[in-house]
């Protein structure tokens, strides 16, 4: 299952959103006016954009963000999601995003004086904080008369702090984060719940694991990925059902089984709340479809 959304912020201001479910590539491609500027966030997976007519490529890899900018041809959108790649993407023109900014922006290098007619690309590193934006996105469940309202609110927050001078805006909040070392940590605790998830170790082993304080663990993953450990665990696991349930190839109950419930109501009852339908009628409505 692919998917796209475009969200209009305000006139020359659109959030993107890419998602790609199924198990062969997504190919995207879209127009985008001469002067917008582009940044691609690349939340899990990997993508590629295509430039050229294919005469060259740029890889979007995951937890990495994109920036693109040529003042003087248009960049249309020629992107490729691989299976089980996330994308949200911020199109701006860049009369509104001067705007946005004081005269003191020395630090944001396109918007200088000698650099506002050349072409501009840069790779960057997605921050704990931008994760967390990222992930709020890709997860709105308000109610939808304020939909337009909250995205306008995320999609200035995170370029706001796409642009932080700081190493982490939230430092002050969460110190430990300014050690990359255990940020690194907190996705190794990330990588080790998804690898185990049918029997997923306890929040004492897995901090024991990953070699943090219980609470650092919990405050870490929190900031990082927007919800608590197990929260976050049983997103994956709803996900990854439907993917199976998607594939055809098993039965209610074996997918219940391969992402830990020995119980049959309550993985019913979970995937419900989650989506809103039972897992049998999410397969029959499949099945309707084909």
């Amino acid at each position: 299952m692919g998917s796209q959304e475009e969200i209009k912020i305000e006139n020359d201001f659109i959030l993107l959103r890419f998602q790609n479910e199924s198990s062969t590539t997504l190919k995207i491609e879209r127009a985008v006016s001469q002067g917008l500027i582009q940044f691609h966030f690349g939340i899990k997976g990997k993508g590629k954009f295509i430039f050229n007519q294919g005469n060259y490529a740029l890889d979007l890899k995951e937890e990495k963000a994109l920036l693109f900018y040529n003042p003087q041809k248009e960049l249309p959108l020629h992107l490729e999601l691989a299976p089980n790649t996330w994308v949200i993407s911020v199109i701006i023109s860049i009369k509104k995003f001067h705007g946005l900014f004081s005269s003191d922006s020395e630090h944001i290098p396109f918007l200088s004086d000698d650099n506002k007619d050349k072409k501009y690309y840069k790779e960057s590193d997605i921050s704990p904080s931008m994760a967390i934006v990222l992930s709020q996105l890709f997860h709105y469940n308000l109610n939808p008369s304020i939909k337009n309202l909250y995205y306008k609110g995320k999609g200035y927050e995170l370029l706001s702090l796409y642009f932080n001078r700081s190493e982490d805006p939230n430092a002050e909040q969460c110190p430990f984060l300014i050690d990359e070392e255990n940020v690194l940590k907190i996705k190794k605790a990330k990588e080790i719940m998804i690898a185990n998830m049918a029997e997923p170790p306890g929040l004492e082993e897995l901090s024991e694991q990953v070699g943090l304080s219980l609470k650092k663990l919990k405050m870490g993953f929190k900031q990082i990925y927007g919800d608590t450990v197990f929260g976050f665990l049983l997103d994956y696991k709803m996900d990854y059902a439907r993917q199976l349930l998607d594939s055809g190839s098993y039965n209610v109950n074996e997918v219940g089984l391969k992402i830990g419930y020995s119980t049959g109501s309550h993985f019913i009852a979970a995937f419900k709340k989650k989506f809103g339908t039972t897992p049998k009628k999410y397969l029959m409505n499949l099945n309707t479809n084909v």
